[in-house]
């Protein structure tokens, strides 16, 4: 596990820049924090940087919104979801096994169902002084090259 401190968009975008480099299809990033926390701003930096042209909001009320331009990039709330079998009957192994991008809101409230090799990204707002803890912890191969990617990045060296 990696724990980051962001201060401010600008850091937070970088954040999503090194994530995008690390991009292959088939990854899953998992984001969980209070609401406002900044997971949906993160999800908009990440889709900037994979050149995702539509305006990403969040899901809540629609829980899935698919952005295909140039891509397969799938956005999910998982908030208003009951349990794993509330996503079974939206059809997220269709998402979870795609070639794109898929990125949860609330992974925590279906985290039983997703694949090890998830990313698990946790933001921690401090409204004291506006910056946000993240933790980033997982395994497999998109989680070993975001760490790697965040250890070898000078902005994000502690």
């Amino acid at each position: 596990m990696i724990e980051l401190i962001i201060e401010n968009l600008d850091d937070m975008d970088k954040l999503a820049h090194t994530i995008t480099t690390c991009y292959k299809p088939g990854m899953i990033i998992c984001l969980d924090g209070d609401l406002g926390a900044g997971k949906t701003t993160l999800t908009q930096f990440i889709g900037k940087h994979l050149k995702i042209e539509d305006y990403i909001t969040s899901p809540t009320f629609n829980i899935i919104k698919e952005y295909t331009d140039n891509m397969e990039f799938y956005h999910m709330d998982a908030y208003r979801l009951e349990n794993s079998d509330d996503a079974y009957d939206l059809d997220i192994d269709r998402y979870i096994y795609s070639d794109g991008l898929f990125i949860i809101e609330w992974a925590d409230r279906i985290r039983d169902i997703l694949p090890d090799y998830s990313v698990y990204i946790n933001i921690v707002f401090n409204i004291e002084d506006s910056m946000r803890k993240l933790s980033i912890s997982g395994k497999g191969k998109y989680y070993d090259c975001l760490l790697e990617e965040l250890k070898n990045n000078e902005n994000f060296r502690n």
